[in-house]
């Protein structure tokens, strides 16, 4: 069984509606150690991250807001991060907005490249989240992760992402809502993506296991970015950015086992759960029970509850 180590990540300064700060504790209320311990695993919780001492930043693009606060969490937990995967665990961020991913993911790029293994990152999300710092309109820098860690230019005032992820190693899932600068600039890369339109045609097995086989023939390591908002709203309400059309409870259920049966995720990021927008805790319950399946837990052993 796995070590994993829980990292409270209380940012929502990646976008405009208050909430997300509340996450962490969601996830620790609807009992997200213990369900993970309860599988076998240890789990040992380092509590919230704080941000350190800001500095000055600026962006031309004048729509831009909290760069500072948005660099100094990427600081943070990116040290963070690769911390926990060099002690061997896996480390599991509680969000938090989707900016997170700026440092999570950077840490777990700079872990990999200590031990000369490649990234892959799945990114289960309804939006691409391909804007830089320069193209966003809304100035909201939780729509700029992947085009970070695929490399792409604008981000002057971040740090280098330390080994940037090439197209092939990334795969957007459950993509419905993409802006036109994304659009155009996701043509321009060989990035999978398997939007909602893919998963109605071919089902979600097949094109997961593909980017599955790939991270395997590569011995690569994996990181999810698991966003509420990837998941129906009709299922997870609690998302300030919800878009119609996304995966059932059934699918997403899937999508973990199927993760937790190929063996080969190793470091996980639940974002974008805003508690003030849920209904009697059941988007944390839901997000809880995924990450149950995602470590182990089949649908047969599920227990029947009212909500």
């Amino acid at each position: 069984m796995s070590r994993t180590t829980l990292i409270g990540a209380p940012i929502d300064a990646g976008q405009r509606r208050a909430g997300c700060v509340m996450g962490p504790a969601a996830y620790r209320v609807a009992g997200l150690g213990a369900a993970i311990a309860e599988l076998g695993h240890g789990v040992e919780d380092w509590g919230d991250l704080t941000l350190p001492a800001l500095g000055q930043a600026t962006c031309p693009n004048p729509v831009v807001h909290s760069l500072p606060e948005i660099l100094g969490w990427t600081e943070v937990l990116s040290q963070a991060v690769a911390r926990a995967l060099a002690a061997g665990s896996l480390p599991i961020v509680l969000g938090g907005d989707h900016a997170l991913a700026l440092g999570s993911v950077s840490g777990a790029a700079a872990h990999a490249g200590s031990v000369g293994r490649p990234l892959f990152l799945l990114w289960l999300d309804a939006h691409s989240d391909f804007h830089t710092p320069m193209t966003t309109t809304s100035g909201n820098l939780h729509g700029t992760p992947v085009a970070y860690i695929a490399g792409r230019s604008g981000f002057d005032s971040f740090p280098p992402f330390p080994g940037v992820i090439p197209a092939e190693r990334i795969c957007l899932y459950g993509i419905r809502s993409v802006d036109p600068a994304e659009h155009a600039a996701l043509l321009t890369h060989d990035i999978a993506i398997n939007d909602m339109r893919v998963l109605d045609e071919r089902g979600v097995v097949a094109p997961l296991r593909e980017f599955l086989t790939a991270v395997r023939a590569a011995n690569g390591m994996l990181h999810v970015s698991l966003d509420v908002d990837f998941l129906d709203p009709s299922i997870a309400p609690a998302v300030g950015t919800t878009v119609p059309g996304g995966t059932t409870f059934r699918e997403a259920h899937l999508v973990m086992e199927l993760l937790h049966e190929s063996g080969l995720v190793t470091s996980l990021d639940l974002v974008e759960l805003n508690p003030f927008l849920d209904e009697r805790g059941m988007t944390a319950k839901l997000m809880v029970d995924l990450v149950g399946s995602l470590m182990g837990r089949k649908v047969f052993d599920r227990p029947t509850r009212s909500f």
